[in-house]
């Protein structure tokens, strides 16, 4: 494992792979797919649907742990809205632990992978095996509001993750809020980049673009320094967006902006790529985006940008491929949305 110190954060070294072993809880989630929170028309996974099932099925003990009013603070500021790299939201109670029935684990699985596209799970798993000892072991839950009578926020988050779901109940933001994923799937290796990491085809992509950029566009793009990764309020690390505007790109070049928004998006499930498409829209589209790759944290001084970021009015979405990959992202449809984030 490509260990990270922005990673570590105080938490306990992972669990060797080899000393996997599928918990009950697991195998009950699993079986559960096919039936739990899927509505009859369309027979997809329904999260929300889980979410309500799962809180009303939680006891008074288990309420008084994990669920939360709407605008509960900590040290952490408004906990909802917080993202972070590795972090538990709930730390004293894992998803394979003995604090949740089977039942419970099973409605928290199936509405976990609710949240992917179809074609995603086998890459998001092998993310979770490798950086987390897989799915349940090293994650936590957090519920806020009351499920069913308004707004309400499911939080999950671990290593390399931070993923919402919200029922579109939450104003203003896609997602639910901000989210985390990565992958540290392997050394680098200077001839072949990033062997076995799910995201990486990601850099792989913007790349493409940066390679069709002509010198002087190419000079605009390119930055020295990358700010610190954890950044990603609207309005730029220094309170000015960095890179090049994507409205100032050739006709060719904006479709290939697209083909990189539309890698960002494709790991999620259709609803929320449309929440996405939505807040764009509404503060002018990509075309008010900036694109901005970073020399610093070039591993192989390849050129081959490992450090980049697409950044619009109310829109982040900050990639770092230095040792592995960490992204952070950040998307409303109004700029003057907070959060709060610890890398």
């Amino acid at each position: 494992m490509n260990e990270c110190p922005d990673c570590s954060n105080g938490m306990p070294p992972m669990i060797s792979r080899r000393g996997f072993v599928q918990t009950v809880g697991a195998v009950t989630a699993v079986a559960a797919l096919p039936r739990l929170g899927r509505s009859a028309d369309d027979a997809k996974p329904n999260s929300e649907s889980l979410v309500k099932k799962l809180y009303e099925s939680l006891t008074p003990a288990q309420k008084e742990e994990i669920c939360f009013d709407w605008n509960h603070t900590d040290d952490r500021g408004l906990l909802r809205t917080h993202v972070s790299n590795n972090w538990q939201i709930t730390g004293d109670h894992k998803i394979s632990s003995n604090f949740y029935t089977a039942d419970q684990q099973g409605m928290i699985e199936a509405l976990f992978w609710g949240l992917y596209a179809p074609d995603w799970h086998d890459r998001i798993k092998k993310q979770l095996k490798d950086d987390a000892d897989g799915y349940g072991k090293e994650q936590s839950i957090a519920i806020f509001g009351e499920p069913g009578t308004g707004k309400f926020e499911f939080v999950m988050t671990g290593r390399h993750l931070t993923i919402r779901c919200d029922g579109d109940s939450t104003e203003h933001v896609a997602f639910g809020g901000p989210i985390f994923y990565g992958h540290a799937a392997s050394s680098f290796n200077e001839e072949v980049g990033h062997p076995g990491n799910v995201f990486w085809y990601q850099a792989q992509k913007a790349n493409g673009l940066y390679k069709m950029l002509d010198g002087k566009q190419r000079a605009e793009a390119l930055v020295e320094v990358a700010p610190k990764e954890s950044l990603v309020h609207f309005g730029g690390p220094d309170g000015k967006p960095q890179g090049i505007v994507i409205s100032e790109l050739s006709s060719d070049q904006k479709e290939y902006a697209q083909k990189v928004l539309d890698a960002l998006v494709e790991p999620y499930r259709t609803s929320d790529r449309e929440e996405v498409r939505k807040c764009l829209q509404a503060q002018g589209g990509l075309d008010r985006c900036r694109l901005a790759f970073y020399k610093s944290g070039d591993l192989g001084n390849d050129g081959e940008w490992d450090n980049w970021r697409l950044e619009g009015p109310s829109f982040v979405w900050h990639y770092r491929g230095t040792p592995h990959v960490h992204v952070w992202v950040n998307i409303a449809d109004d700029p003057s949305v907070k959060i709060s984030a610890r890398g």
